[in-house]
């Protein structure tokens, strides 16, 4: 028997939303104190986010880890208040985070996060491109990639620039090299 979540009747809380546990099918996110389901990605993004973390784990400077598909506190709001967890295809956080998840339990907070990467899915274009990068950004996340594995597959690799939110050099197709927050180099077609 699948048991199908309920919509709450107020906004949540981190502490609430992680109360719910996960769901069957699919998954789920937390914006702005509302319970957010998505239907699970398609093979092809998978494959992307895959190959994308094997590729940047074999390069990692030690004390680094590359992890798939998790929640992170964006932490825009007070404890008490409604707030935002999403769920990235992948994160690279300090080792430190991960034994403190370890540890103490919770979640990744944003502070955590080096670098989030989005795979785009069919649907999720505008959350990608808009809604989460503004998001990641007012959070301090410091790097931000959108992979788009449509034909060419293509990166479009956002820094933090001040007051403005994420800043980028457009998207980059064949080859992606990135010395920042760690060198990198990619052969897109290769994530396939």
């Amino acid at each position: 028997m699948t048991i199908q979540p309920v919509a709450p009747r107020h906004l949540l809380t981190v502490a609430e939303y992680l109360e719910i546990g996960e769901i069957e099918l699919g998954y789920s996110e937390l914006v702005e104190g509302r319970l957010l389901m998505s239907p699970s990605p398609a093979p092809d993004h998978n494959s992307a986010g895959l190959e994308l973390a094997v590729v940047l784990r074999a390069g990692l400077p030690e004390g680094m880890r590359v992890i798939l598909d998790i929640d992170v506190d964006l932490q825009l709001a007070p404890p008490d208040a409604p707030g935002t967890v999403r769920r990235p295809d992948l994160v690279v956080v300090r080792e430190e985070a991960v034994q403190r998840v370890r540890h103490d339990g919770g979640v990744l907070r944003a502070s955590d996060v080096l670098l989030v990467v989005e795979v785009v899915s069919p649907g999720s274009t505008r959350t990608d491109y808009v809604h989460k990068r503004g998001e990641y950004a007012d959070a301090g996340i410091p790097h931000y990639w959108i992979v788009d594995p449509t034909e060419p597959i293509s990166v479009l690799a956002c820094h933090l620039a001040g007051e403005f939110g994420y800043a980028d050099g457009g998207s980059v197709t064949g080859r992606f090299a990135a010395t920042d927050p760690f060198p990198v180099e990619i052969d897109l077609e290769a994530l396939r």
